[in-house]
């Protein structure tokens, strides 16, 4: 896909390798690279995947490969779990007395 200068696109760069992890990181950690992922608008055009400037919503310069192009939030508070339900139930019940109005 093609980017265009403007476009907003999330970018991913390796900021260190395994090997530049320092020394007191969690032995779990320096196995895995340090990688950041940004937000901003693209700086010039580009290719999906090429390296590019962008600038950030706070005014950063940033660089890396284009992973997506007008990326989206995909976040969420997880699946359903019943007992949460059940609780927020039990709760109501004690602080307003069950099925009674509010007064």
């Amino acid at each position: 896909m093609h980017v265009k200068k403007g476009d907003w696109v999330k970018v991913h760069r390796v900021i260190f390798t395994p090997d530049q992890r320092a020394p007191q990181v969690p032995e779990d950690t320096k196995k895995v690279p340090l990688e950041m992922w940004v937000k901003g608008f693209a700086q010039q055009e580009a290719e999906l995947g090429e390296t590019i400037e962008i600038l950030t919503i706070t005014g950063r310069r940033e660089h890396g490969a284009v992973v997506e192009i007008e990326p989206t939030y995909t976040h969420s508070y997880g699946n359903f779990i019943p007992e949460l339900l059940q609780i927020g139930i039990q709760l109501r019940e004690i602080l307003y007395g069950g099925d009674q109005d509010e007064r």
